[in-house]
Formats: C-alpha cells, sequence, structure tokens
C-alpha cells in the first residue's frame, strides 16, 4: 500500500470487524440559518454532507438500533455523525444525541463531522468526557487554506478558526481529520500545495481528500452551467492527489480519497462515479513513480507559503 489508509487503521486499532453507521443528527449549519451566512456552501445539496442519508425523521436511537439489527456480524460499530454541522447546538442538546447513539450494543467509536467555527472550549469538553469509554475524534470541514476561495464558496468562515478548533481540540487529546477539497472554483495547484501545508502544520491525525463534483439545485451548477466553473479532469484530480499523498505527512491517516454523490443527483463530471477506477488510477500512479505517502513531506515544510492575491 503507498499510504496509510483508514481500512487498514480500523484493523490494527480495533482487530475486529467495525462498521460505521452514518447518522443524520437532526442539526443545521451556520452557514443555512442566517447566523453567518444563507445557502450554505457553493457546492452543498439540500441534504447536506450526508447525500446518501435521510434519516431525519427517525431518531438517533432508532437509526443506529436498527442499522446494527441489519448488521449483525460486525463486531463493532462507529457512530458517525455526518449530516450538517454536528457541534451546531447547545452543549445538551449534543450530549442528548450524542448519548442515544453511544448506549446502543457494540458502539466502539464516536466520529462527529462538523465546522471550525463551531468548536468551542465547552464543546470540546463534552466529546473529551466521551474518550474515557470510546475512541473518538472530530472531523473539521477546512477544504482550502485559501481565504479567497473561502469567500468564493460561501464557506463562512476564515481559516484562523480552523487553527483555533485544532488547538482546543489537540489540548484535550482529541484526534481530528480535516477535509480537503480538490478543484475548487479558481484553485490551481499552488493553492493546493498551500493547502497541504496548511494542513501539516496543523499535525491532524487524518485527512479527507473529496473531489468536487456539480450536484443539481446548487449554486455551483448554475457556475456551470454558465461556464464559469470547469470540473476537473480525472487525469487532473489523480495528479493533484497523488501530489497531496507525497506531500503529507507519513504518519498521517488517509481516510478517503476521492467524493461520493448519488447518482442522481450528479451533473458533472461523469467520472466521478468511477470510484475504483479513481483508486486504481491514483494508485498506479503512486507504484509507477516509486512514491509513497510523505516520500516528499520533508521538502514541504522547508517551502514558505506562497499568499495569492486576486487579480
Amino acid at each position: 500500500m503507498f499510504y496509510r489508509n483508514y481500512s487498514g487503521w480500523l484493523r490494527e486499532h480495533f482487530h475486529c470487524k467495525m462498521t460505521k453507521i452514518c447518522i443524520d443528527g437532526g442539526f443545521t449549519c451556520p452557514n443555512r440559518d442566517g447566523t453567518c451566512g444563507t445557502g450554505g456552501c457553493i457546492f452543498c445539496g439540500e441534504r447536506g454532507a450526508g447525500e446518501h442519508i435521510r434519516l431525519g425523521a427517525l431518531s438517533v436511537a432508532e437509526q443506529t438500533a436498527r442499522f446494527i439489527r441489519r448488521n449483525p456480524k460486525s463486531d463493532g460499530f462507529i457512530a458517525y455523525f455526518q449530516n450538517f454541522t454536528n457541534t451546531y447546538a447547545p452543549v445538551e442538546i449534543l450530549k442528548q444525541r450524542y448519548d442515544e447513539a453511544m448506549q446502543q450494543e457494540r458502539m466502539r467509536a464516536l466520529a462527529v463531522g462538523t465546522r471550525p467555527d463551531c468548536i468551542t472550549p465547552e464543546i470540546a469538553d463534552l466529546l473529551h468526557d466521551y474518550t474515557a469509554k470510546y475512541d473518538v475524534w472530530v472531523e473539521l470541514g477546512l477544504q482550502t487554506a485559501n481565504d479567497e476561495t473561502a469567500r468564493r464558496i460561501n464557506r463562512g468562515y476564515l481559516r484562523e478558526r480552523c487553527t483555533e478548533a485544532a488547538a482546543l481540540l489537540r489540548a484535550r487529546n482529541i484526534p481530528f481529520v480535516l477535509h480537503m477539497m480538490i478543484g475548487l472554483p479558481g484553485e490551481d495547484m499552488q493553492d493546493i500545495a498551500n493547502t497541504v501545508r496548511y494542513i501539516n502544520s496543523l499535525h491532524p491525525w487524518g485527512i479527507k481528500i473529496h473531489s468536487v463534483y456539480v450536484m443539481h439545485d446548487t449554486v455551483l451548477e448554475q457556475m456551470y452551467r454558465s461556464g464559469s466553473y470547469r470540473p476537473m479532469s480525472m487525469q487532473e484530480y489523480v495528479s493533484a492527489v497523488t501530489y497531496v499523498l507525497t506531500h503529507i505527512a507519513p504518519d498521517m491517516i488517509v481516510h478517503r480519497l476521492t467524493g461520493d454523490c448519488p447518482p442522481d443527483q450528479l451533473t458533472a463530471p461523469d467520472w466521478n462515479l468511477q470510484k475504483n477506477e479513481i483508486i486504481a488510477a491514483i494508485n498506479q500512479r503512486m507504484g509507477e513513480n516509486g512514491w509513497q505517502q510523505g516520500c516528499l513531506y520533508e521538502a514541504t515544510k522547508s517551502i514558505p507559503e506562497t499568499r495569492r492575491t486576486e487579480s
């Protein structure tokens, strides 16, 4: 294997068959309700990040119990709060939702997807409380280190908030994963390199690499239809991913290499549906060049970040 993948880490760490339960906690996003913006990020659909799950009508306990019943052969489960911003509520509500999930049998880990600007000391303390019994990690939606791109995609916070969130989690020994998107409007390899440097500087436990795809009924689709946004080709994406893999820290866990979009929601590019082919192409490029994760990490550390200005 050319990189430290998440499935391998699960086997090494838990020594049993682990299954992730994607949970809709019934939360929204401060970038949708007017707190810091409306409409959400330009690439985000109405279902949020968990496009495959539409379980908001069921309680967290019902969702987890149903999933466990349907997967009797699994030895353990990971409660993954995925949809929208899963720390965007009062601490008492968060505890109630997390407790509903973790009270189920064979639950071994709690994973929480959220925005960096929705991590407070109180929320970090709550998450730390669960580490007494479970593995816990937090996934932070960084997407890019370029604040100009952040404004362009309507992310709703500057990267300094991610630095602050990482510090809060690190102070409590809570592992965190950073999400990075490749192919964002207006970005090039310089931006990708800068984002990799920034990610390395925060020393996350893991990284999720997502392809940017165009979904129906999004602002990004409007840009695509008007000709103001062109998705990457598969070849361009594979090249960018291998750059990321060779320049991130060697011990970082790679949780994802591409994005998943329901076929009925995808506008473009068509290659995004070819997940196995994408991963095979990434592995082939790594192998043909004799590359391993982090083989150029030291070089990355020595290169200062290049600040871009909008023309």
